[in-house]
């Protein structure tokens, strides 16, 4: 009998409340009401300036004064307009992710309870203990991924770039954060490749933070399993992108990014509409930590994708040093 069936017999009603997020049909009100006033003051401002031209045309220092007034008046209604909609938006993206984390932090603890719980409650054979503590480890370290996601984008999130001493080589780091992740998701080579095209003998030089540069590359990869759904084919390359730059490129075969939304997916918060219709779990702090990571040491990152269903691939360039 699976654990899952075990579980299910004798697990007690979740003790957890369901936390709803507002929706956004509130801020959506109250863009529409100030678009909606916007508009009436920019007809109201061009009725009267037109009118105001029409009946005083012969006063010339006037007429420019008015048009130069009337232009500052436009302006400042459009500014204000963007303003507010970039707001609303900025709302509504911290709303998405104060849902996603809330979600992401109550359902590994209530899983953990119920497993505790019936730990407590029955009597239950080795296996069937030693397969809950298995479960409760990963939904710990889920747990604990989720924390060190939202702390790290915190800390990342300020700017500032660090003077950063230690060097390291990247090719170790690449395949440290490729094997725990076929371990931690149970992939095999084949699913999960990895592809070192640097010269023979030669290693890949940086400087900077070891965890933070790991953190960076196995978001990337944590991505690129999670929107490959059923059909995991990834490979990760490491190579040298020019005489200044390595490239760390990770390609998958997964639902893929429209093109209208490659500019905005490295945003705090941001997730592609599709990718939250489908239902899988994101905050939408992976790819904004990897581009605060990977700038703050000095390099960049790039997004490509074919299309919608054609996969992606994700490079990002750090600097070479001299060891």
């Amino acid at each position: 009998m699976r654990a899952s069936t075990f579980i299910s017999r004798f697990q007690p009603a979740s003790p957890w409340p369901k936390i709803q997020v507002m929706g956004s049909t509130g801020q959506r009100k109250s863009i529409y009401f100030f678009i909606i006033l916007c508009i009436c003051l920019v007809a109201l401002a061009v009725a009267l300036n037109v009118g105001w031209v029409v009946l005083h045309w012969r006063q010339v220092a006037l007429l420019i004064l008015g048009v130069i007034f009337f232009l500052l008046i436009i302006a400042g209604l459009v500014l204000n307009t963007i303003f507010l909609v970039r707001e609303i938006r900025r709302n509504e993206q911290h709303d998405s992710f104060i849902n996603a984390v809330t979600h992401e932090l109550k359902t590994p603890i209530a899983s953990i309870r119920l497993y505790l719980e019936t730990l407590q409650s029955r009597k239950v054979d080795e296996d069937r203990r030693n397969e809950f503590y298995r479960i409760m480890l990963e939904d710990n370290d889920r747990l604990l991924h989720t924390v060190e996601q939202v702390l790290r984008a915190g800390r990342t999130g300020h700017g500032h770039r660090q003077q950063l001493s230690s060097m390291f080589d990247l090719s170790p780091l690449v395949q440290e954060s490729i094997e725990l992740a076929r371990t931690r998701t149970h992939l095999d080579e084949t699913q999960l490749k990895y592809v070192n095209i640097l010269p023979p003998g030669e290693q890949a030089w940086i400087r900077g933070d070891a965890d933070e540069i790991r953190a960076a590359v196995s978001n990337l990869i944590d991505n690129a399993i999670k929107y490959s759904e059923d059909k995991v084919d990834i490979t990760v390359e490491l190579s040298n992108a020019t005489q200044k730059y390595f490239a760390i490129k990770v390609t998958d075969h997964g639902i893929g990014i429209p093109a209208s939304q490659l500019n905005q997916i490295f945003k705090r918060f941001y997730r592609v509409p599709r990718m939250v219709a489908t239902k899988i779990k994101g905050t939408g702090l992976g790819l904004f930590i990897v581009q605060s990571v990977v700038k703050k040491h000095g390099g960049k990152t790039f997004a490509e994708s074919p299309g919608e269903g054609l996969g992606s691939t994700f490079t990002i360039y750090l600097p070479k040093v001299n060891p």
